[in-house]
């Protein structure tokens, strides 16, 4: 009987270093996407990773298996230094989680089943009884509810900003929210942002939240953690800004198709490594056949952004102009001084999804929706394709309609996320649309 394949294959190479560079020249993202953090000859030379269906990984002795577990459980610091158990770790999880931080210039990151749970469980990583969340407004409606009638049952409460707040504005929301957590027997464990906010596009001074926590905190206060997802990780990097975490819906456009759920956080070790072991209690780590979609998703990430806020600018010239539209509210076309310069200083691109404000109310809204032909009625934001919202009635429908008032959330604001077509297309599309209301 002739030897088996594996019994006459050749001994497994040594994993190949990594190479992130090349005559002293730092490799760009968008290259880094194709293959960092794996190496072919550790899975027969596939040359893309494997999915690894599996719940638990064989250790090598059981002195292995106990080091591992110190790591896990805190008793020795590091955290594990390789696979344990599903719920903990696997290799399609570490690739991406490795690509991800590549992307914001993080030191670690971590994947999650959906960007709530990243959200969630960063939270809840971080505050205890008395405690105050600092947050800024407006933030996708889940966020809010979660920090507003989850949290509060714990005994957490919030001060909230707008938006566009100025360093004077923050100071005093800081002096605020110190007094209110004393006045609890608490600290405020964390400032939580979202830039743009959801769905205004509303802009945040990172860098003059970053100035007023120090002022108030200390460089060693509470973590500011972002909501990136509307433009990152192409168009803004807020890390470089002076925030601590960075925060992201997998699902739009770092998935960008429309087909799985996903979230993820990433920052330096110090502020992932409590999220780490909270997740590692809790569960919510990504599963492996959707962290191989996402690797499959950040091959083409640039690609995708970059041809969606080219048709999303052209799309907007003709919106802008129509006599049925009242306002657009796109980062490419701010009319505010003060969004303007926040703009300048922290963006690298104006989008592709943003608000649109018709002549009338919900009515109107409705007409234009249900004639579109291209854009499809469906909440999310980030694919290939065109999607188009009623925020009001659908996303922040839990939302005090008094709260949605005060953020800017109306009956006539319609939320467009452009996709990858022919931009001609959707204009006539969007053309035809109007012609409706």
């Amino acid at each position: 009987m002739s030897d088996s394949p594996i019994d006459r294959a050749a001994p497994r190479k040594a994993p190949k270093p990594e190479v992130t560079k090349i005559a002293g020249r730092e490799l760009k993202p968008a290259t880094l996407m194709m293959g960092h953090g794996y190496d072919p000859t550790l899975s027969e030379g596939s040359l893309k990773p494997p999915i690894f269906l599996t719940s638990t990984f064989a250790f090598e002795s059981a002195a292995a298996g106990k080091h591992h577990f110190e790591g896990i459980t805190g008793k020795r610091p590091g955290g594990a230094d390789g696979l344990v158990y599903s719920r903990f770790n696997g290799p399609n999880q570490e690739i991406l989680e490795d690509r991800l931080g590549i992307w914001d210039g993080a030191e670690d990151a971590l994947s999650f089943s959906s960007g709530m749970t990243a959200i969630c469980v960063l939270m809840l990583a971080y505050a205890a009884q008395g405690d105050v969340i600092v947050h800024s407004g407006p933030l996708y409606a889940a966020s809010e509810g979660f920090v507003a009638k989850v949290l509060s049952k714990f005994g957490v409460t919030y001060i909230d900003f707008p938006a566009g707040a100025t360093r004077e504005q923050l100071d005093a929301v800081m002096d605020r929210a110190k007094t209110q957590a004393d006045e609890q027997g608490g600290k405020v464990c964390m400032v939580y942002l979202e830039s743009p906010g959801n769905p205004t596009n509303a802009l945040v001074d990172v860098e003059a939240v970053r100035d007023a926590r120090n002022a108030a905190f200390g460089t060693d206060g509470p973590p500011i953690a972002i909501d990136n997802t509307f433009l990152g990780p192409l168009w803004q990097r807020p890390l470089d800004q002076g925030a601590d975490i960075v925060v992201y819906s997998l699902t739009k456009y770092v998935g960008g198709h429309s087909d799985l759920v996903a979230g993820s956080i990433a920052g330096a070790k110090k502020w992932m490594n409590p999220v780490r072991a909270l997740r590692n209690t809790m569960g919510g780590i990504c599963d492996p056949n959707t962290a191989w979609m996402l690797l499959r998703s950040l091959e083409t990430v640039e690609l995708r952004m970059q041809r969606a806020g080219e048709n999303a600018a052209k799309v907007c010239e003709f919106l802008a102009s129509h006599p049925k539209v009242e306002g657009l509210g796109y980062l490419g076309m701010i009319k505010d001084a003060r969004q303007q310069d926040i703009y300048d200083r922290h963006c690298q691109g104006a989008g592709s999804t943003f608000s649109l404000l018709l002549k009338g109310g919900e009515a109107e809204c409705f007409a234009f929706l249900d004639a579109l032909k291209i854009a499809k009625l469906a909440v999310s934001l980030g694919g290939t394709e065109t999607l188009a919202s009623h925020p009001a009635s659908m996303t922040h429908l839990s939302v005090a309609e008094g709260r949605r008032a005060e953020l800017g959330i109306g009956d006539n604001l319609v939320r467009i996320s452009i996709g990858i077509e022919d931009p001609d297309d959707l204009i006539a599309d969007f053309e035809q649309a109007l012609e409706q209301v």
